[in-house]
């Protein structure tokens, strides 16, 4: 098996001690350099950052055996083919191959999760709703918010993050409640909403481009993006817990620490948030890359630039129980040479 590229890219000191303390490595997506990456620890101690192209890779749902990863018009599933304690080449203790492609059309799919069925469901953006695959159509619609009179390709409020509670969605995330084509532009920086899918109840507003709304225990966190803050929702109020140094999306956790995705802010769609005008004041540069945020502190405890390799992320999810993961592309003849036997 060839040897995939990889990302080279500066990060704290004790980054990959917290990685092999919790036994995980993480996903990463770029849409604006196509690029898919995972980050790993190999048996001799070094990070291995292999990364492969899609076509605006986006949401990123992730389990030890599988993933799924969402495309500019399809939506992939990737399957583990080692043995439990099988090793790759004395390495990698993963090798995911993606195995089955959706074609839903271009629907600006954000954020996605397999439900407890199996079933995949994502915030259709274009459409303003949150749907689900149907074996004929492009995709079948499951809700939209009561202020959505249409399901137009119109991306009228941006919803883009959905949470699932004990696997089944709960919440999603929105710029907007505009009602009209890209509405959500005039309103990003004070206009944003988290709802209540189950009854339809607005349980948050006045947020600034809230994205990646996480249920983790007990608690419904999310990154309030346009002002930089990391936090939670209590009692219908956004409470930040730590000041992220860029644009925030991608949102995981394991034990008690979050994993956050940074990206750069760009053209006029970032531009008058509040989060500029507070990396002014912190005489602070906004960054690409990771943040561990430790839950009980606020403290930043670790972190990883991409800079040099990427200006956005857009998703950030953690493979529980792997230490160095594989997979393969289709630019190179692994994928074709490679045959397993069920």
């Amino acid at each position: 098996m060839s040897n995939p590229k990889t990302l080279s890219i500066p990060y704290s000191r004790h980054f990959l001690e917290w990685l092999q303390e919790h036994q995980v490595s993480l996903g990463v997506t770029t849409y604006q350099t196509n690029r898919l990456c995972l980050i790993g620890v190999q048996p001799n101690g070094q990070i291995f950052t292999p990364f492969w192209e899609f076509d605006r890779p986006m949401g990123l749902y992730t389990t030890s055996e599988r993933f799924y990863l969402a495309t500019r018009y399809q939506i992939w599933r990737f399957e583990n083919v080692l043995e439990t304690g099988e090793l790759l080449q004395d390495k990698y203790d993963r090798l995911y191959v993606p195995r089955i492609a959706y074609t839903t059309g271009d629907l600006d799919t954000h954020d996605l999760i397999a439900d407890p069925q199996g079933n995949i469901i994502f915030a259709n953006t274009e459409y303003s709703c949150v749907a689900t695959l149907h074996p004929q159509h492009s995709f079948a619609p499951l809700w939209k918010p009561n202020f959505i009179s249409k399901l137009a390709p119109e991306d009228r409020c941006h919803l883009n993050g959905l949470a699932a509670v004990n696997g089944v969605p709960r919440y999603v995330t929105a710029v907007s409640r505009s009602d009209v084509a890209s509405g959500w532009r005039h309103r990003r920086g004070d206009g944003g909403v988290v709802i209540d899918i189950q009854t339809n109840d607005i349980i948050a507003s006045g947020l600034s481009m809230p994205h990646s709304p996480r249920w983790y225990q007990g608690k419904l966190w999310l990154i309030n993006s346009g002002t930089g803050d990391f936090g939670y929702i209590e009692n219908g109020e956004f409470i930040p817990v730590t000041f992220c140094p860029g644009y925030g999306r991608g949102l995981a956790f394991v034990g008690d620490f979050a994993v956050v995705g940074l990206s750069k802010p760009r053209d006029y769609h970032f531009s008058g948030l509040l989060i500029g005008e507070r990396l002014q004041q912190k005489e602070a540069e906004a960054r690409c890359g990771i943040l561990i945020i430790n839950l009980k502190t606020g403290d930043i405890v670790e972190w990883l630039d991409m800079d040099t390799e990427a200006t956005e992320l857009y998703d950030v999810a953690i493979l529980p129980q792997v230490r160095c993961p594989m997979s393969l592309g289709f630019k190179s003849g692994n994928i074709s040479k490679l045959v397993t036997i069920g």
